[in-house]
């Protein structure tokens, strides 16, 4: 993290002839927006006087108290490589505030800090490392995504079978001129499907530099005549894209979920993190999963996690216990994917974990034998439950979870609910090729 002062910003500004300073924040469902001031206007944007119309962006506000300002995060200004040298484009990650001067208390970026600072008051620090999945698919003539790719590649080839190589170089490339470390990029398993890891940071900046890295994954795809999706499954019999997070938590710069006299190597802590997540995972679903699409991906067959168990050994349950190094235990929940607004998807994992330590929740026996090749019978024997099959039922889970409804605040948890409740029923009342296929000639 940067500490700018607020007189560092101005000079950069001069210095590397910076013409516009983009204002960033992150909208409920995770979508980035943005407004661009001039270098003119820059000390304004930063004495937090650039009003915008909060009614105007979906669940924010509504007309009668739609006034909104945007406050800039002055550690998070960074200017951006692809745009033009002579009057370079900067940006500004925002928080939002009302009229009244308070924080508005359904901007996710806002929830995390107070998850996380809720955190330290205790001590503790959380550290999380994403592993971003995505597509790169071609475009049409008018420049219109499709689904369609040329390519044949899987798991770690290489050019030539790996079409997207060049692609993803200049992304990883931007993204370190960004300030970003870059741990490994590599083809995915799925043709056109690739990913790039970031190193771990606490969690508010990992939430910052996921929206960072999906503005850069896009806007260099298109600069190679392609169209990146984070969508979770955009093509049916192969792969879908997740989002793995991995996370540990800190206490006076140690890794509290380390124990080298436990036989799996965890520590008290780190046996009720994971206690904590299981117990409200089917509500975390609908933050980590937070579309129809995303149900789709977690299906058995394709990798993505389906029923609720962990495990030290096998990489088949929802959590894994990646192999540690010096110590470095971390925690790896399988489930959410890319969709996921991250500020929301790391304040309910966060959250969840520690409710497992404040009231030590033991998680169930480890299972460490592939759990698809489990019938069902066992599973059942077992006492290993499924993940919620669609969003409906992610919905409801989450409306039953008094704890994680908490977490958002009731007004934002009401918007949320009410808006993937009629996106489900929209998604229901839809009549699909499949289905045009399937019976049209028979019925």
């Amino acid at each position: 993290m940067n500490n700018y002062t607020r007189e560092d910003i101005l000079k950069m500004v001069r210095d590397e002839d910076v013409g516009f300073i983009r204002l960033q924040f992150t909208d409920i469902f995770g979508t980035l927006k943005n407004v661009a001031v001039t270098a003119s206007q820059l000390e304004k944007a930063l004495d937090g006087g650039c009003m915008f119309d909060g009614s105007a962006i979906d669940g924010f506000a509504d007309v009668e108290d739609s006034d909104m300002y945007l406050r800039p995060d002055l550690s998070t200004f960074a200017i951006f490589p692809w745009r033009p040298q002579q009057g370079k484009v900067a940006r500004l990650i925002c928080d939002v505030y009302k009229a009244d001067g308070t924080a508005f208390e359904s901007d996710p970026r806002f929830i995390l800090q107070q998850v996380v600072g809720q955190v330290r008051e205790e001590g503790y620090e959380l550290n999380v490392g994403p592993e971003c999945e995505f597509f790169l698919f071609h475009t049409d003539d008018d420049g219109l995504p499709t689904t369609l790719t040329h390519e044949c590649a899987g798991y770690f080839d290489l050019g030539p079978l790996d079409l997207g190589e060049n692609a993803r170089r200049d992304m990883v490339l931007t993204l370190e001129d960004m300030g970003f470390e870059i741990e490994a990029s590599h083809h995915e398993m799925a043709p056109a499907q690739h990913e790039i890891d970031f190193k771990y940071d606490e969690a508010l900046t990992t939430a910052d530099n996921i929206m960072t890295f999906k503005l850069v994954v896009k806007t260099i795809a298109k600069r190679h005549g392609l169209h990146a999706t984070f969508m979770p499954k955009p093509k049916y019999g192969t792969n879908g894209s997740g989002m793995h997070l991995n996370m540990s938590l800190d206490k006076g710069g140690i890794n509290v979920f380390s124990d080298t006299e436990d036989e799996k190597g965890l520590s008290r802590e780190a046996y009720h993190f994971v206690g904590g997540i299981i117990k409200h995972i089917k509500a975390i679903s609908f933050i980590t999963n937070p579309s129809v699409n995303s149900f789709k991906r977690l299906v058995p067959g394709y990798e993505a996690p389906a029923y609720i168990a962990w495990s030290t050994k096998n990489r088949t349950p929802l959590i894994r216990i990646p192999a540690a190094r010096d110590g470095d235990v971390r925690v790896e929940l399988r489930s959410p994917d890319p969709s996921a607004n991250p500020y929301l998807a790391l304040s309910v994992c966060l959250a969840a974990g520690m409710d497992g330590i404040h009231n030590e929740i033991m998680p169930p026996q480890s299972v460490d034998c592939n759990i698809y090749k489990m019938t069902e019978e066992h599973r059942r024997e077992a006492g290993i439950d499924a993940l919620p099959g669609s969003l409906l039922e992610a919905v409801r889970a989450f409306e039953e979870d008094a704890f994680i409804k908490g977490v958002l605040g009731e007004d934002l948890s009401e918007k949320l609910i009410k808006a993937k409740t009629e996106e489900y029923r929209d998604y229901r009342g839809q009549v699909t090729e499949w289905e045009i296929e399937k019976y049209l000639h028979r019925i």
